[in-house]
């Protein structure tokens, strides 16, 4: 099996990055990739976070599949849940195109999709269509041109909120104008608030979560943590893709838009941990950002996630990793004497809050 997902990688890198990624939705959904065949799962993986019962803690993270076109093959491809989006109440184009490159040398990509997408009504009625073995969440986003984008927040989440199982609402992307200001106290709260309401509503309301940006100062995160635990959110995803370029050595270094993959695992990890920190580990955390093996995940863990999620990393990877990795997370916590995700929880934190403040 990891034969043939080598060799199919290979030709996929041969393609221009989009289209490529396109042509591994298809490979998916016609049902031509290997895939594990259900969730890996034992007695120290199975997580619960936020009412959510996970068979192992690691995730899809958003923007694998932004369209919800390949549900039931992601749901059985490993992952202990899995997230769609980012969604918009209407569809939306995105940015032009070329807006996604490779940087091999450095294992990482540069996206400025700008949340293109086919809009949340078609989202949903994909995701009502289909059943899934793990959690399944969207990620909520707001239309680039909307005049009331915490509205799109919360019409996204009506919309699509009976089909999914947690829902979150992204803050984050550096390639929607202006987004990021949403982090603010004063608009974070009222975005929160509309949101909360359209939760509210739903015939069975969802777990929140809210995905920042790994550009933050320390006083930004503490901000953002306390807007979080007195709104009652959740949980927090931490990290989106960064606009940070150091170090790098791949040729479209230069390109605008997010940064994702290995150059983000420590600046991310370090956000996570500070987030741990603020919250008193009050708070869920989801781990994101250049996770490509076992080690990374229980390091992300050790600094505070209670679960992780990927996507770059599958880019280079394959899906394999995703159970691949769940497995040696199970012989990490074993060899080290932690009967469970949550024994091992902020039991590394300190070393992370060592490290120099990154944002602001």
């Amino acid at each position: 099996m990891r034969l043939v997902e080598r060799l199919g990688l290979a030709a996929l890198h041969r393609l221009e990055p989009e289209r490529a990624h396109h042509l591994a939705l298809r490979a998916l959904k016609a049902g031509l990739v290997p895939l594990e065949g259900g969730p890996v799962t034992s007695p120290r993986l199975a997580t619960r976070i936020a009412g959510l019962t996970l068979p192992n803690p690691v995730g899809l993270a958003a923007g694998f599949d932004k369209n919800a076109e390949a549900v039931a093959p992601l749901c059985r491809a490993g992952f202990g849940f899995v997230e769609f989006g980012a969604a918009t109440p209407r569809p939306q184009p995105g940015n032009p195109r070329p807006r996604l490159f490779r940087l091999t040398t450095d294992r990482a990509v540069i996206n400025r999709f700008g949340f293109n997408n086919e809009g949340a009504e078609a989202i949903a009625a994909r995701l009502a269509a289909s059943r899934c073995a793990v959690p399944r969440g969207l990620n909520l986003g707001a239309g680039k041109d909307s005049p009331d984008r915490a509205g799109d927040y919360a019409e996204v989440l009506r919309i699509a909120g009976p089909h999914i199982d947690f829902a979150t609402v992204n803050v984050s992307s550096p390639n929607t104008e202006a987004l990021r200001d949403l982090q603010g106290r004063a608009a974070l709260e009222a975005v929160i608030a509309r949101v909360r309401q359209a939760n509210a509503a739903l015939p069975r309301p969802v777990p929140l979560f809210l995905k920042i940006a790994p550009d933050l100062s320390d006083a930004e995160i503490a901000e953002i943590a306390a807007v979080a635990m007195e709104a009652r959110l959740d949980g927090i995803i931490a990290t989106n893709t960064t606009v940070r370029r150091e170090g790098l050595r791949s040729a479209a270094r230069g390109e605008a838009g997010g940064l994702s993959g290995r150059p983000l695992f420590a600046l991310s990890t370090r956000v996570l941990a500070r987030l741990s920190f603020e919250t008193g580990g009050a708070l869920p955390l989801i781990g994101v950002g250049g996770i490509f093996s076992a080690e990374d995940a229980f390091e992300k863990i050790r600094a505070g996630a209670s679960a992780v999620q990927l996507y770059t990393a599958l880019i280079y990877e394959g899906l394999s990793l995703a159970p691949r990795i769940a497995r040696g997370l199970d012989r990490l916590l074993e060899r080290e004497g932690f009967a469970s995700v949550a024994e091992a929880v902020g039991t590394g934190r300190e070393r992370w809050l060592r490290e120099p403040a990154q944002g602001g």
